[in-house]
């Protein structure tokens, strides 16, 4: 379940993931940061994720709230990024975010970049 409702036209941010950013906001003692997750050229198949806090506004973004966590992506990385969903899973197998991509056609062996 998500916290705001699926569309194809953006990324979105689950409940558990929400609740993770938010956990990480509060032990930084900060109030006026906002996740922002862009894509870059980089890794063995040519696109990698970014995700982390930001400050800055640049033009062009798009911010969605999730339980009041702003979720911001840029402009270039908007169409790389439609349609997928940021998760926050903590089993004994895995701990940490992942992105459910239905644009990514492939990976690396390693899992670090995508295409």
């Amino acid at each position: 379940m998500t916290v705001q409702d699926e569309t194809a036209q953006s990324v979105v941010l689950t409940e558990a993931a929400a609740g993770k950013v938010k956990a990480l906001l509060e032990q930084e003692g900060r109030d006026d940061l906002q996740l922002r997750i862009a894509v870059q050229p980089g890794g063995c198949s040519g696109l990698r994720y970014q995700l982390f806090f930001d400050e800055r506004s640049l033009d062009g973004d798009q911010v969605q709230d999730f339980a009041g966590v702003n979720l911001v992506v840029d402009r270039m990385s908007a169409p790389y990024l439609l349609g997928a969903k940021i998760d926050f899973v903590d089993t004994i197998e895995q701990q940490g975010f992942t992105i459910d991509n239905p644009n990514a056609s492939g990976s690396c062996a390693c899992g670090d970049s995508f295409h």
